[in-house]
């Protein structure tokens, strides 16, 4: 089934908004807000995947890396080293598999991530945001 396309004013609006939320975050809902949006991309993918859209699903396999790359890029390596580590090949794992999803068109491998990435998720949003 084929959803319509959203109204150019609502597509303007929900950019307006997404703008706004940025412009406003702390640097913690900035992690949260990229994590949020990785995982909105992955369900898209897994949606355009089951629906026979390989370029959408291509494109938005591609943006979740792009997203999942900005978080490794944002890890503080100095605060702790050991931990941010292991976070930095669990980001290049997640990517890793997003590649191999896109390729064999594996929406199992999209769940697998997108399950990773909502365990990381759940366990940023539990830390305050001051911290």
């Amino acid at each position: 089934m084929h959803s319509p396309a959203p109204h150019p004013a609502t597509k303007a609006y929900q950019q307006m908004d997404t703008q706004s939320q940025i412009e406003d975050a702390s640097p913690h809902r900035l992690i949260q807000l990229m994590m949020e949006r990785a995982l909105a991309k992955i369900g898209l993918a897994r949606s355009q995947m089951a629906e026979g859209k390989v370029q959408e699903k291509g494109n938005n396999i591609s943006d979740a890396i792009s997203i999942i790359n900005g978080l490794q890029a944002s890890l503080n390596h100095k605060a702790d080293k050991r931990m941010s580590e292991n976070f930095d090949a669990l980001y290049a794992y997640m990517m890793r598999r997003l590649l191999e999803a896109n390729l064999h068109n594996d929406g199992g491998i999209l769940d697998e991530v997108a399950g990773l990435l909502r365990e990381l998720k759940e366990a940023w949003d539990a830390i305050a945001d001051d911290v």
